[in-house]
């Protein structure tokens, strides 16, 4: 189960962190995935984390603005979220591909992912 939370209202050009946390799955050996979905568009992929850790993969649209990080000790991933802009708003969804994981290449496809968390909004205001 994964439960996302950290979402909110904040101005273009200011920063929130969301996390996801996991409970009853071995967290650790879980490539973990951020995803979102726009108003009257698909869901779209944001930023992914290989299982150990060792590899992150971004969507152009957020490099350099966005950081994926896990603590495999509290079973949470984060996403930290700096720079936003209006077009950034979305219902931000947190994923897991349990093992066997996908390659590196293929973190940013959605349907590699089994486990999907409920969302949190993120509304970004300009």
């Amino acid at each position: 189960q994964l439960q996302a939370c950290g979402g909110g209202l904040v101005q273009a050009g200011g920063s929130l962190r969301l996390a996801c946390a996991a409970s009853g799955v071995t967290f650790r050996s879980y490539n973990m995935g951020w995803f979102r979905q726009a108003p009257g568009k698909e869901r779209e992929f944001v930023a992914a984390l290989r299982w150990g850790g060792q590899g992150t993969v971004y969507a152009d649209s957020v490099k350099g603005r966005f950081t994926i990080s896990r603590d495999n000790a509290k079973n949470t991933v984060f996403l930290q979220m700096n720079s936003l802009k209006p077009e950034d708003t979305a219902i931000y969804y947190c994923a897991a591909d349990r093992p066997p994981v996908a390659p590196y290449s293929a973190l940013g496809n959605e349907r590699l992912y089994e486990y999907w968390g409920q969302g949190t909004q993120v509304t970004v205001s300009s």
